[in-house]
């Protein structure tokens, strides 16, 4: 069998889109019309968001498909994702981040620790959680949350 009629009779591989998180989308994100430039800033996690952020970002979840598309720069982002508890030395270049990013932004806060330190909670590096440092938007629950809850996050974002 040909190449081309494998990937015919195959068809697309992907996921079923993940429902809408509840809620209202947050105050702005109807002004970016459909489509998210997205940075991600690691604060100081463990690295388990980060995976499960790229997870959802591959062909399988495809959250490209919703409008989010991943940049390097905090200059052409819309929304920052952080993840992690705020350490001493990512405070400052957290707050010059969110600066950098042109106007309407969102922060949204991935992850446990992100939204209360989790297991960091109390540590001698730690400055607290996301909120205490920028303004956040929205939360994303668990440790780590799942793709498709990063997902349904993004698209409440796009409202896609």
């Amino acid at each position: 069998m040909g190449l081309l009629r494998k990937i015919r009779d195959t068809g697309r591989v992907a996921e079923e889109a993940p429902p809408l998180m509840e809620g209202e989308p947050p105050q702005g994100a109807g002004e970016f019309g459909g489509s998210v430039q997205v940075r991600c800033v690691d604060a100081g996690s463990c690295n388990g968001c980060e995976i499960e952020i790229a997870a959802a970002f591959n062909p399988v979840y495809d959250a490209e498909r919703y409008g989010a598309r991943l940049v390097a720069s905090p200059r052409h982002a819309d929304v920052a994702l952080v993840t992690g508890p705020v350490t001493r030395n990512m405070a400052e270049p957290l707050r010059r981040t969110v600066a950098a990013m042109p106007e309407p932004r969102l922060v949204v806060a991935v992850g446990d620790c992100a939204l209360n330190c989790g297991e960091f909670a109390g540590g001698y590096g730690v400055v607290g959680a996301v909120d205490e440092v920028v303004p956040v938007d929205l939360r994303v629950p668990g440790c780590p949350p799942e793709p498709q809850t990063i997902v349904a996050a993004l698209r409440r974002v796009t409202g896609r």
